[in-house]
């Protein structure tokens, strides 16, 4: 494996043009790139995961949520994916699921290593797809593991298809399908207001324009802009604060997007292992408030 050591954070300004000119050049292939982004040094400032924290719903609090780490690392996920020798065009690619791990409660006043690689293309019945793996080392201790993993699964669909960068949690998500499901009764209805994707965009760095103004996100099929798919997990997490383990999981699937602004159902139960697991945790699910259109659903598992 290549290892590349980046001294900054990417610039996203610089990578998004890169962006819409690989979608002119490149034809896709069989083969991802062997290459590890590599960031050391990393600090979390407290006044950016205060803003985080206010737009993600968290309480402010010297623990990071497990979410927040994915903000860091979303440059290094972009040059990765913009390089010359990564097969596929960001356009049109779509953030299907997340999975984040968090062995051990981070904190403000850690210095960090950050990690970015790809792995696992294979076939899916709509295209391909492959997985962005991250992960974050403390430089504080003796050990070389990881304290928190992010795998980011994205969906490269084959001819026909359409949609805007997956760059980021629900970005290049479809627009809305109908569906037979019925949603259960709702533990809380949440009001997304319509600037919600702007604001999470000045945390994130994810600027795509599909979550900015109707105007460009019509521009890729959607009827309004649509809030980050990332956002959508760290505001339900941010429904289970004071009741999480210090190491746990927590699993998404990005199904259909939320139109802004938007009234949400959050609604959660506890597991009993019934899951493939023989450890009890929760599941929870994303709804349209008013209609059976689910937006995700997820568990969180004790590590």
């Amino acid at each position: 494996m290549t290892v590349k050591q980046l001294d900054t954070v990417p610039s996203l300004g610089t990578l998004y043009p890169k962006a819409v000119l690989g979608g002119l050049r490149k034809n896709g292939g069989d083969t991802l790139p062997d290459t590890e982004y590599v960031r050391t040094g990393v600090t979390i400032d407290p006044a950016h995961l205060a803003a985080y924290d206010r737009v993600c719903g968290f309480r402010l609090d010297d623990e990071v949520p497990a979410t927040y780490p994915h903000v860091l690392v979303f440059g290094m996920q972009v040059a990765l994916m913009t390089e010359p020798d990564f097969p596929f065009p960001l356009l049109g690619m779509v953030h299907v699921a997340n999975r984040i791990t968090q062995r051990r409660p981070v904190r403000v006043g850690e210095t960090f290593t950050l990690r970015v690689r790809v792995r696992d293309l294979r076939p899916h019945e709509k295209g391909r797809q492959f997985d962005v793996v991250s992960e974050l080392v403390s430089e504080d201790g003796a050990s070389d593991e990881p304290v928190w993993t992010d795998v980011s699964t994205y969906l490269r669909r084959g001819s026909g298809g359409s949609g805007a960068s997956g760059a980021d949690g629900g970005s290049g998500q479809e627009p809305a399908k109908k569906t037979e499901l019925a949603a259960p009764t709702p533990d809380a209805v949440w009001t997304v207001p319509g600037d919600i994707g702007r604001r999470y965009a000045e945390v994130s760095g994810d600027r795509n324009p599909i979550h900015l103004h109707t105007l460009t996100a019509k521009a890729f099929g959607f009827p309004s802009a649509i809030a980050h798919g990332m956002w959508s997990k760290a505001r339900a997490l941010a429904a289970f604060e004071g009741r999480l383990p210090g190491a746990y999981s927590v699993d998404v699937r990005f199904k259909l997007p939320v139109l802004l602004p938007a009234k949400v159902a959050f609604t959660s139960w506890r597991t009993d292992g019934t899951d493939g697991t023989d450890r009890d945790g929760w599941a929870f699910e994303l709804w349209h408030a008013r209609k059976p259109k689910p937006h995700l659903s997820g568990t969180i598992t004790p590590e």
